[in-house]
């Protein structure tokens, strides 16, 4: 005989009443749509009252045509070994002792990884690759000439440019010059066509994609940093851009440039080693906030998580 029984749950047993414990309506989509709204209109009101420049990248042809007396200045410097890439150090070359910390010659240990020789490799070798006859000539005297004489011409050439009005080359005194107010005119003439961009890559290819030797050459002119300081962006004038190529950019680098403006960082001829080298201690501190006394009881000392969450603590 089998018999059957209906079990009934007992008070232990059944599901807890959902009014047991406070409970408030909460519309989840109407909360993100609020702070949707509330963050777009808090991130445009403070992009309208601190925006920073968004320039189009400066290039090599837009150079030529905004500022050609800096372009034949500059090849001439190049020539004459006189401008910054000329004496800058390692990586490019070992005209410059480069950047030390202390006794550590940091800029020195990894030698010269990309070799730049500003005359050939800047102005020189894209002039052979598209070289007219005229310049070809120039060419070949330049190079039949000996060192020192290459020198005296384009130091005499840069000095002249310098006395002639706003750097003009049509204004320059006659002198003996060489090849190089030959040299310099082509160039400019390269520069104006847009070829030079690929003529500078190491590949020789028009759509080259190593900027290296282009972003060298300009920055040896004076028209990117007079482009700079006109908007505030020199290294002494606290200024910030968006970043126009990689991420993360310019404006999340804040605390790695703030260095640069106060002393003894601002008139250092080390201050590149010198930040790092301190952005290096500040995130090694950064890593060790829970083992360093003192530091790591801040939070006690300064209570803002109760301010926080206050209402948890007003409860308990």
């Amino acid at each position: 005989m089998t018999m059957a029984s209906t079990l009934r749950p007992t008070g232990r047993d059944r599901t807890p009443d959902s009014h047991a414990f406070p409970t408030r309506p909460y519309d989840l989509v109407k909360e993100f749509t609020l702070a949707l709204v509330a963050m777009l209109v808090l991130t445009i009101a403070l992009a309208a009252v601190f925006s920073s420049p968004d320039e189009k990248p400066i290039s090599l042809v837009g150079w030529a045509a905004a500022a050609p007396n800096d372009v034949v200045a500059t090849a001439t410097g190049e020539l004459a070994g006189t401008t910054t890439s000329a004496g800058y150090g390692a990586p490019y070359n070992d005209a410059g002792p480069g950047q030390t910390l202390g006794p550590l010659a940091l800029q020195r240990w990894a030698g010269v990884t990309i070799p730049v020789d500003p005359a050939q490799d800047l102005v020189l070798a894209p002039l052979r690759r598209s070289a007219d006859p005229t310049t070809a000539a120039a060419l070949d005297t330049w190079a039949a000439a000996p060192p020192e004489q290459r020198t005296a011409w384009s130091t005499a050439y840069s000095d002249a440019l310098t006395a002639a009005p706003d750097g003009d080359p049509a204004g320059v005194a006659p002198g003996d010059y060489g090849p190089v107010p030959v040299i310099a005119s082509s160039f400019l003439a390269l520069a104006r066509t847009g070829g030079l961009e690929g003529a500078l890559d190491p590949s020789g290819t028009f759509y080259g994609g190593d900027a290296t030797r282009g972003l060298l050459l300009l920055a040896d002119g004076a028209y990117l940093e007079d482009q700079a300081r006109a908007r505030s962006l020199g290294g002494d004038q606290w200024g910030m851009m968006n970043e126009t190529g990689n991420y993360p950019g310019q404006p999340w680098m804040w605390l790695y440039t703030f260095w640069y403006q106060v002393p003894p960082f601002a008139t250092s001829e080390n201050a590149d080693a010198q930040v790092w080298g301190l952005m290096m201690l500040l995130t090694l501190g950064l890593v060790l906030v829970p083992f360093i006394p003192g530091v790591r009881s801040i939070p006690r000392w300064v209570p803002v998580h109760r301010l926080i969450w206050r209402d948890w603590y007003r409860r308990h």
